[in-house]
């Protein structure tokens, strides 16, 4: 089957969204509306009648088309009904349109590649947690230090509500940690905000909140698509990190959920604290590649280690 390459409004939608429903690695981030919320424009690669899709998530910037990893989206990549192999991965990476000079993606954990010219290749770690189990057989695995910080927490009088909205959540990030984080914009939250009203409205996402005397400790958002419940974006204060709010809430989330086919994604991390602490909770970790290729002419052409001053020009 050939690849053809569709421009955003050669896209046949319909279609589109059932390869990625239909796909054994379909995710979330490749469903249309999510594509339309973090990078309106994007165009694409397709395989057949929809048999295998590649989203191509670009802008361009100073005269140059580049292809980037949206914000909030992790992993993207090659979806198929079908099995996919190295060969045909690379057959889509070979495929990407020549306009396109400058790119970095995150593949997804089923996308198996070896290294090749065409590309720089790097891995990332996500962790995930398998719900299939009962409860008590999942926190069993549990670390030490997080059951003991569960314990802690559930004497604090901690409540979950369902009733948080995107805008508190987002709010009580902006105060505590997204405080030190330049990169993110106010478009971003304005882009997440958007995004999570979609999820919410479409029944593919919802946000937890920790209140206590009504007071939001924590919240999280997550993305909830074919047995895959996605920890996307989190808020902590002060007063949550000291009552333990983010151990209660995971905690009961994972009880919602256990002992059903369903996976925890914790969207992370390569950041070690980070990693310990999804690991705490029994999870494994999970590769997924990440490729750079760079067509610019000499002397805009980078090395991988200059790359993130050509992603601050064009500010992605």
């Amino acid at each position: 089957m050939s690849i053809k390459h569709l421009t955003y409004n050669q896209i046949d939608y319909k279609k589109w969204d059932e390869c990625i429903n239909k796909a054994f690695n379909g995710r979330v981030y490749a469903l249309s509306w999510y594509l339309n919320e973090i990078s309106y424009g994007w165009e694409a690669l397709v395989e057949g009648d929809y048999f295998s899709v590649m989203p191509l998530p670009g802008s361009k910037k100073a005269g140059i088309n580049y292809l980037f990893q949206p914000f909030f989206t992790q992993q993207l990549g090659l979806f198929s009904i079908g099995l996919i192999t190295p060969e045909q991965i690379n057959n889509f990476l070979k495929a990407i349109p020549s306009k396109y000079r400058y790119g970095e993606l995150n593949l997804n954990s089923h996308n198996k590649i070896p290294a090749s010219n065409l590309y720089q290749l790097s891995f990332n770690s996500n962790h995930e947690l398998d719900l299939i189990r009962p409860y008590e057989s999942i926190l069993h695995n549990f670390s030490v230090n997080t059951r003991r910080n569960i314990r802690k927490s559930y004497s604090q009088k901690l409540s979950l509500s369902k009733s948080s909205n995107p805008e508190e959540l987002v709010a009580l990030f902006t105060a505590n940690r997204g405080a030190l984080l330049n990169h993110i914009t106010d478009l971003h939250y304005t882009r997440l905000i958007a995004l999570m009203y979609k999820a919410i409205g479409n029944e593919t996402g919802f946000i937890s909140g920790c209140y206590r005397n009504n007071n939001l400790l924590c919240g999280a958002f997550f993305l909830n698509f074919k047995n895959r419940l996605i920890f996307l974006f989190s808020a902590l204060s002060d007063e949550g990190k000291k009552n333990g709010a983010m151990f209660f809430l995971l905690n009961e989330t994972i009880r919602q959920f256990a002992g059903n086919p369903v996976i925890l994604d914790f969207e992370g991390s390569n950041e070690p604290n980070l990693a310990r602490f999804y690991k705490s909770f029994g999870a494994i970790e999970v590769k997924y590649p990440r490729i750079l290729f760079n067509r610019l002419p000499f002397p805009l052409r980078i090395t991988v280690n200059a790359a993130k001053k050509l992603r601050q020009i064009l500010s992605f």
